[in-house]
């Protein structure tokens, strides 16, 4: 009988050790290519980025080391992935195909201040996230809506016509129970910061939910006052807004208005007259009223038509909303400009001492 020695194995099970062996190695061969081939392609490209004109990527001025980049509603990832690596911002556009397979969260339309260099899944992260450039536009107190379009279309923010349009938007008014055709005086005039071409009606949505925030803070029973109360009140305020200089003026012009009004007077406003001359007739802002001016024929020349104007001339800012919401109890009728400098009126209660003065100023253009 042969010896059987316990330490050899049988040759199907040492080529089974040797075949698994095999196997092994390659696969850790294969794991350590594609881990290789991972790190290279989300690795950032060793060369600053180079955009092209109207790819929809630039260097950003303002902040070394960043690109601006714009991504438009409905663009693929994988048309993201071939302009990103056009510009040289990522190696290869296939890995970032397979990174929007692995992770298909939606990039988000818009635009974005992008930090080089930076890798594919940073990259990546921050699209997804949506955390975009964000435009800074100042609203200056007493601005018109179409001065406040104006600013806007400036900024990047939206296109002036299509703010104009969102705040004439009938199912907004609506939304907003606003009697009039537009939502002047009811957009609250702030700094307020926007993505790039940011929709119009979200623009004019926004500030409109902040105007009324305001005037809760302002006034709370405001909320309770119906559409047509709550419209007088802006309307003054508006006007107020583009008369007043020195803040402690405004609540004694806000009573002087609603004298006359009690008493079915003209109110008068030099400030309507500007609105028809800029904003209705499109000529530049005057800096002196005269005779032929204040005889337009309008519904807002508040000389020659008594009560109040049709709708708000303006956005109104905190101090005027205060003065019409709360207005100083007087018995004056009239008020005049006295010190151009200061921006100081004359309050009176006659006719006679109105009447010195030799010619009205108005506010002048923001």
């Amino acid at each position: 009988m042969k010896e059987i020695h316990s330490g050899t194995l049988p040759y199907g099970l040492r080529l089974f050790f040797v075949l698994l062996s095999g196997i092994i190695a390659a696969v850790l061969i294969l794991a350590a290519l594609a881990a290789g081939i991972l790190v290279y392609g989300n690795a950032p490209p060793k060369k600053d980025p180079h955009p092209a004109p109207g790819s929809g990527i630039s260097l950003d001025s303002e902040e070394k080391g960043t690109v601006l980049f714009e991504i438009t509603e409905g663009e693929s990832a994988y048309s993201v992935g071939r302009r990103l690596e056009r510009a040289g911002l990522i190696k290869t556009r296939y890995f970032w195909n397979l990174l929007s397979r692995v992770n298909s969260e939606y990039i988000k339309a818009g635009s974005y201040r992008l930090k080089y260099p930076a890798s594919q899944t940073e990259i990546h992260a921050a699209l997804i996230k949506g955390q975009q450039v964000m435009l800074r536009a100042t609203i200056p107190e007493g601005v018109t809506l179409k001065k406040a379009a104006h600013i806007l279309g400036e900024a990047g923010i939206c296109l002036p016509e299509s703010f104009i349009a969102a705040a004439s938007d009938g199912e907004i008014l609506k939304e907003y129970n606003i009697p009039g055709d537009t939502l002047e005086g009811y957009l609250y005039p702030e700094t307020y910061f926007f993505p790039a071409s940011y929709p119009a009606a979200k623009v004019v949505r926004t500030m409109a939910d902040t105007f009324f925030d305001r005037i809760h803070e302002i006034e709370p029973v405001s909320a309770d006052l119906s559409p047509g109360e709550l419209n007088k009140i802006i309307i003054i305020a508006s006007i107020v807004e583009r008369e007043y200089r020195v803040p402690d003026e405004a609540a004694l012009m806000a009573g002087v208005f609603y004298n006359r009004i009690q008493i079915n007077m003209a109110l008068q406003s030099c400030a309507t007259v500007e609105y028809i001359i800029t904003d209705i007739l499109g000529k530049p802002h005057p800096r002196v009223l005269y005779n032929s001016d204040i005889e337009i024929d309008n519904p807002y020349n508040t000389y020659i038509i008594p009560g109040l104007p049709p709708g708000p001339i303006s956005l109104p800012g905190k101090t005027a909303l205060s003065a019409a919401f709360h207005p100083a109890e007087s018995n004056y009728l009239y008020f005049r400009l006295i010190d151009e400098t200061a921006g100081r009126h004359y309050f009176s209660r006659t006719l006679d001492d109105h009447i010195k003065a030799g010619r009205l100023f108005v506010k002048g253009s923001s």
